[in-house]
């Protein structure tokens, strides 16, 4: 459920070393990589170059993506954090990066920092979704399902104040719809039915609480009567790129998995492009249904 509701959250990181995090994320034993040896001390030779750079002018972010590329490549991901730190801090008004630094030091086991990390991101900007479901998928990981209950629902007590302010800090019906999913995860289903409700009476356009709830009934075993109407409202409320998958999701067997979804807008009425994590730094379990 969490999968499949969470992906149409739409959150990802923009590429930031293009595929060497990628080939890293499942990295190999310590001291074992495909390269040869002269292709290891190839990279070895540049990074020394990149470091030298670096030792001159420390804000060259150049310097500094192309060191964490070989890092990466090298299968030194513990390497690639200070460089990251550096990264981030020069890039503040990208909050991508910093959400690549907590996911780093997870997957490297360091999983109070990647908290703190996503923490500090959040003091900064509460409404920021993608460090909520990071740090939501972390908390779910640690088995901690009530601080992550705890930290939406105060998310949602700032909100109105937040949005007064400024208007769109906080996407109210996408984190109503990351505790839905939250709920979900720990059978309180009817809980996760009344978030639902309550978004899709304030978003009447919105397809994602229709199909939250659609999944949540066929998930709990009820009757086909009760959910099947509710995928064929979603499925007329999606925009055409999403209505096969729906359709898919309405017939499959088993709904509470399956591979990330698209991530169509607030509404369903667009679906913006917007950066995305590497689920594999998140953890297994990472937040999924539609909120951007």
């Amino acid at each position: 459920m969490v999968v499949c509701v969470i992906s149409f959250l739409g959150l990802s990181i923009a590429p930031l070393l293009g595929n060497a995090f990628q080939r890293s994320s499942s990295p190999e034993p310590e001291g074992q990589t495909d390269l040869s040896q002269s292709d290891e001390q190839l990279l070895r030779d540049q990074a020394k170059g990149f470091e030298l750079v670096l030792q001159r002018e420390p804000g060259n972010q150049t310097a500094l993506r192309s060191l964490m590329d070989i890092r990466l490549q090298l299968g030194e991901i513990d390497a690639v954090i200070p460089h990251l730190e550096k990264f981030a801090e020069l890039n503040q008004d990208n909050g991508d990066y910093t959400i690549l630094l907590a996911q780093v030091k997870q997957q490297t086991g360091d999983s109070e920092g990647a908290a703190q990390t996503y923490r500090q991101l959040l003091e900064a900007n509460p409404g920021n979704l993608k460090a909520l479901q990071g740090l939501v998928a972390l908390l779910l990981q640690e088995n901690r399902p009530t601080a992550a209950v705890s930290l939406l629902q105060d998310t949602l007590k700032l909100a109105p104040e937040a949005n007064e302010a400024k208007p769109g800090t906080i996407d109210k019906p996408s984190v109503q719809l990351i505790l839905g999913q939250v709920y979900t995860e720990q059978n309180r289903y009817a809980d996760a039915v009344d978030i639902y409700d309550q978004v899709q009476a304030e978003n009447a356009e919105d397809f994602r609480p229709v199909l939250a709830k659609a999944i949540v009934l066929k998930t709990e075993g009820k009757q086909a009567a009760d959910y099947e109407p509710l995928f064929e409202q979603a499925i007329a409320l999606a925009p055409d790129e999403y209505k096969d998958q729906i359709q898919q999701m309405a017939t499959a067997t088993n709904v509470s998995g399956g591979s990330a979804a698209p991530n169509p807008g607030a509404t369903g009425n667009a679906a913006p492009d917007s950066p995305a994590p590497p689920s594999e730094a998140q953890g297994e379990t990472s937040p999924a249904v539609p909120t951007e």
